[in-house]
Parts: C-alpha cells; sequence; structure tokens
C-alpha cells in the first residue's frame, strides 16, 4: 500500500475521514495489513471479499486460508474481526420505515464489480430477522428464482421481504429483468403469505425504490 499516494492509503484515509467512507476492499486491507510472497494486499483483500460475499453469513477460517497467500494467522484474525463486530452492530432488529432504512444496509455492496441480489427478512413490525445475499450475478445481472428468494424467509417465519440489488453501471433505472423478476416474486409472495414490500436498486450515489418510483404493480 505504500505504493498508493498518502491521500489513498486506507489507514490514512481512515484516521483523516473515518471507516465510514472505506470500501469492504480497503477495511479488509487494513485487517491484513500486508500481502504475501504471492500477492499483494489489495489483491488479496479482493480474493478474500469474493470469499466472505459467497459464505454468506457461514464464513469458517477454513475456507479463508485456502486462498493462497492467507494462513492461518490471517485467516483466524478475519473471521475474529467479523464475529466481533457482528455481535455488537448486528442488523437484526432494526425498524425498516422506508428505503433509506434499506439502503443504509446494504449500501457497502455498492462498489462490487457483479451484481448482487440481497433479501431482508421482516416480522410483522417490520424490524429486520436477517439479510443475506441470494445470488451474485454478472457484471449487469443477478439470475434469481423465487425459491432461492423465499427458501429462508420461510424458515425464519417472515411476515414480509424486502429485496435489494446493486447496479454495477450506478444506473439506478430499473431494467426490463428488473420488473419482471419483481412481478414473479410478487406472485410467489401472495400464495406464499410473506408480503413483497419493496425492490430497492442502489449504487455508490443513492437508491431507487421501485415503489415509491411509480415501477410498482401490487
Amino acid at each position: 500500500m505504500t505504493s498508493l499516494p498518502k491521500g489513498e492509503r486506507p489507514r490514512e484515509k481512515l484516521l483523516s475521514s473515518g471507516a465510514q467512507v472505506l470500501m469492504d476492499e480497503e477495511l479488509l486491507a487494513i485487517i491484513l495489513g500486508s500481502g504475501s510472497k504471492i500477492a499483494g494486499v489489495r489483491e488479496l483483500s479482493k480474493k478474500v471479499l469474493d470469499v466472505v460475499d459467497k459464505m454468506n453469513g457461514s464464513l469458517t477460517a477454513r475456507s479463508l486460508s485456502e486462498i493462497r497467500g492467507i494462513g492461518d494467522a490471517k485467516a483466524t484474525l478475519i473471521c475474529a474481526a467479523l464475529e466481533f463486530a457482528r455481535r455488537r452492530i448486528r442488523p437484526e432488529g432494526t425498524k425498516i420505515s422506508g428505503p433509506e432504512d434499506v439502503y443504509n444496509l446494504v449500501r457497502h455492496y455498492a462498489d462490487r464489480k457483479q451484481e448482487h441480489f440481497i433479501a431482508l427478512s421482516l416480522n410483522g413490525a417490520h424490524e429486520v430477522i436477517a439479510t443475506r445475499v441470494v445470488t451474485v450475478g454478472l457484471l449487469n445481472s443477478s439470475p434469481v428464482h423465487p425459491r432461492e428468494v423465499f427458501c429462508e424467509p420461510i424458515v425464519d417465519r417472515a411476515a414480509a421481504i424486502i429485496i435489494a440489488h446493486n447496479h454495477p453501471s450506478g444506473s439506478l433505472t430499473p431494467s426490463s429483468a428488473d420488473k419482471l423478476v419483481t412481478r414473479e416474486l410478487m406472485s410467489a409472495s401472495k400464495i406464499l403469505g410473506i408480503k413483497l414490500l419493496d425492490h430497492v436498486i442502489f449504487g455508490k450515489n443513492g437508491f431507487l425504490s421501485m415503489r415509491e418510483g411509480g415501477f410498482w404493480e401490487g
């Protein structure tokens, strides 16, 4: 990281502007501290981030140590840091009053190069039971099936769900595929009795609520 201009180094950015301005990759670079003989710290951070996203809450030190350049010491450090944060800063119980609350829970996915399709399980009071990445797609699409979206909310005994996904392009305009999947999930929600409250599309510069934006058909 010493090759970067001083103002762009993760540690210096955190000290000057706070942790909230850093991308996930930069936060991981700080946790890792250094790279290895195989890869630099930024490259390792990207690989770790891919594994963290794919494991979706089931991360283990063993899965991290399978990354070339990540030994047991770094793997256990990452798992310990994530678990410590989870125990003290938990989205569970967060009251969802509008799409901005959803955006605040998922905005750290805005910098991803692939679409991440996310589902929030809510109880009858619209409090978060769980937040999960359902699928990780290609550059501009994240194929999703209703069974993948609703299987965990059914186990959660959720009363409602909200879905969200990032647009790597930065555009917040719903695509034809976005509208189609929303209609499909709306139909499934009516059959299952788990209400679909909104579909939030987001990027680095903000978000769009399909319900509030006039794209809702339910």
